[in-house]
């Protein structure tokens, strides 16, 4: 292949203009990345060799070297890991499809500061090196390719990249970076030793760097030994160092593992740039023995809810790199969770086909699910604590409290904002897991606006002589606190649950009560208060149910088209009517939320609720407007659920002529 010029794909030419103008604010990053990047490639050969032995035997020792030439203005990162191929170079540094990144470019809003935010959930590392450079050469050739199909890539960051053939001798790839002027500091061997010791002490591999001692300065005139001596220098002595430990962080002790060394792990594997809120490290001994390092995230990645991008955590059999997003490992309502899992009884040929079936893998992911459970209970147990006095007061509550419990209370608040509702996917995936799920939930209420309110906490709160948990859903928090359907629960001080993430309507399909309480929808059904409805307003509503019998007959007649059923409520107050469904009927909202999703969803017919009392329903009687005044109640009651009438210009036509 003869050199050529290719362009970049338009997300990368993008993304590359936004690094070059400081996207990261901590620009040392660069070198993290970019030596994950190469220990990924020794990971991969390693794996790949299990069934071809061939391509490590002229080169078995796996490392990362680190140059710098400062004379040259260059920063050199080379591994002797997969390589790539010339049409790989030309795929995977041209575009960023490759990493599952097609959405970053539209999430960027042209704000520097908040962009810079988002870089951390994409994977664009390589890119990363565009801080600090103004052109940048890899140098590759993959394992089991021969010498003359090495391939050289070079780019400014601009538009465009050039590709060429080269002979390379060896397989891997040397990422050389040319500095820029105002980042020549990293050409420093004590620089970017503390950059790797506080990034990438954990890489598993050894990361070496050229030797150098110090080397006085030499006289300037030799004849005159009074005369002023040149400076002296740090000079390169040839032999490489290791200056990691290089063994796997997951593999130590805890006890040897800072907080600061577990934070970085994380941010390594995820590029994240945000801490944790929390992990677990733990050896698990057994019929089946692995090590398990999880974390739970602060922030939520924006392809959170994309279905094709793959999700998992790292898995490891004996120390050798399998795969990236082992998805069997966790079920998919925990895929946020990151992290490593490192067994000892895996095989090293599996496969994902393999995992599928493996009693050993259900073993781990049955270990790792009761593992995160447990890191969500104790954050929300944690957020259940009183948080210390403001002024500095002793508190005799507060002094009991572990520092540890105290770091954690608010945490659970902020991991639920961002992961509530993936969770609860939960209540429908995983059976066993069930009843600690509904106590991991949070909602907002009648009583609180914060989604704070648990189903333990709701049923303590509970009136005397109330035999269910009440709920209502709607699209918003707006939607759902004013809804008509809550009136006779208002006045009556019974607290219901507020739902609004889109997932409730499906995930509550699968939980029909809370510690042998049953869990009621406002808007399903009769409403039947039971116990706290006395005798005289049963009285009442019948009595009105009654009188009203003509009215209802003949608005039954004129809305048979779009309701099922029309009767008198007492569940309203100060609202004409409302629209309910029966109780084992599919909701209004989950109906428009399978169209919106472009899914095949039944017809639903409503049932019209009227309140006898109203001024405007009880106009109905004799009134000559009579067929436009019940088809504005029902598209009114529509309305007020979240929905639109099937004929908005009807509907505004019948306003306006009664307006008139």
């Amino acid at each position: 292949m003869s050199k050529q010029t290719l362009s970049f794909q338009a997300e990368v030419a993008q993304l590359l203009h936004l690094v070059t103008h400081s996207l990261y604010s901590n620009k040392e990053i660069f070198l993290r990345e970019l030596v994950s990047n190469a220990s990924d490639a020794c990971d991969k050969l390693r794996f790949e060799a299990l069934d071809a032995p061939a391509l490590l035997a002229d080169d078995p020792t796996l490392e990362i070297r680190v140059s710098f030439d400062a004379v040259a203005k260059t920063l050199t990162i080379a591994d002797n890991g997969i390589g790539l191929s010339q049409q790989e170079a030309i795929d995977n540094l041209g575009t960023i499809a490759k990493s599952g990144t097609r959405d970053f470019v539209s999430k960027l809003s042209g704000d520097q500061k908040q962009d810079a935010q988002l870089i951390g959930q994409f994977g664009v590392g390589f890119y990363s090196g565009f801080i600090v450079a103004d052109k940048i050469t890899v140098e590759s050739r993959r394992a089991g390719l021969p010498a003359n199909e090495g391939v050289r890539w070079v780019s400014a960051g601009t538009g465009d990249f050039e590709v060429e053939a080269i002979t390379r001798e060896k397989r891997g790839t040397s990422v050389t970076l040319h500095l820029r002027d105002d980042a020549l500091d990293y050409a420093s061997a004590w620089k970017l030793k503390g950059i790797i010791n506080k990034y990438s002490d954990h890489i598993s591999l050894p990361i070496r760097m050229e030797a150098e001692e110090w080397k006085d300065g030499e006289l300037i005139d030799p004849n005159d030994e009074k005369g002023g001596r040149q400076p002296g220098a740090m000079v390169k002595t040839g032999e490489w160092e290791t200056i990691n430990q290089a063994t796997a962080l997951w593999a130590r002790p805890k006890k040897d593992i800072t907080d600061e060394q577990y934070v970085e792990f994380y941010k390594t594997i995820s590029h994240d740039f945000d801490a944790p809120l929390t992990w677990t490290h733990n050896r698990v001994e057994g019929s089946t023995e692995y090590t398990q390092l999880l974390y739970l995230p602060a922030k939520a990645p924006q392809d959170l809810w994309n279905r094709d991008k793959k999700a998992g955590i790292k898995l490891y059999v004996k120390r050798v790199f399998i795969m990236d997003d082992a998805e069997a490992l966790l079920p998919s309502y925990l895929r946020f969770v990151k992290g490593v899992v490192d067994s000892a009884d895996l095989p090293l040929n599996v496969s994902r086909e393999l995992l599928q079936e493996s009693r050993d893998v259900k073993a781990i992911r049955e270990g790792n699910t009761r593992r995160v459970l447990s890191m969500l209970e104790d954050l929300a147990k944690a957020d259940r604590l009183p948080e210390a006095p403001k002024d500095g007061a002793a508190d005799a509550v507060t002094d009991v409290i572990s520092e540890e419990d105290k770091a954690k209370v608010g945490q659970y608040g902020k991991f639920y904002a961002e992961f509530g509702a993936v969770l609860k996917e939960g209540l429908g995936e995983d059976f066993g897991n069930r009843e600690r799920l509904a106590r991991l939930l949070r909602f907002a209420s009648t009583t609180s606006d914060a989604v704070s309110v648990s189903l333990a906490d709701y049923k303590g709160r509970m009136k005397d002589g109330q035999d269910a948990i009440y709920y209502i859903t709607a699209d918003t928090l707006a939607a759902a606190s004013n809804s008509p359907q809550l009136e006779v629960f208002k006045k009556k001080g019974i607290e219901v649950l507020l739902m609004t993430d889109r997932v409730d309507e499906w995930a509550l399909n699968f939980l029909h009560d809370f510690d042998g309480t049953p869990l009621q929808s406002v808007a399903k059904g009769a409403v039947d208060l039971g116990k706290l409805q006395d005798e005289s307003e049963k009285k009442a509503a019948e009595e009105a149910a009654e009188a009203f019998k003509p009215v209802l007959a003949k608005l039954k007649e004129a809305l048979k088209d779009k309701a099922e059923d029309v009767r008198v409520t007492s569940r309203l107050v100060d609202s004409p009517a409302c629209l309910v469904v029966q109780d084992a009927g599919m909701s209004m909202q989950l109906a428009r939320m399978l169209k919106q999703a472009g899914q095949a969803a039944p017809e639903v017919k409503p049932v019209l609720e009227v309140n006898a009392d109203h001024p405007l329903v009880k106009k109905l009687d004799g009134s000559v407007h009579f067929h436009d005044l019940a088809h504005i109640l029902f598209d009114q009651a529509l309305l007020a659920e979240g929905g639109l009438p099937d004929d908005p210009a009807a509907y505004v036509k019948r306003v306006n002529a009664l307006l008139a």
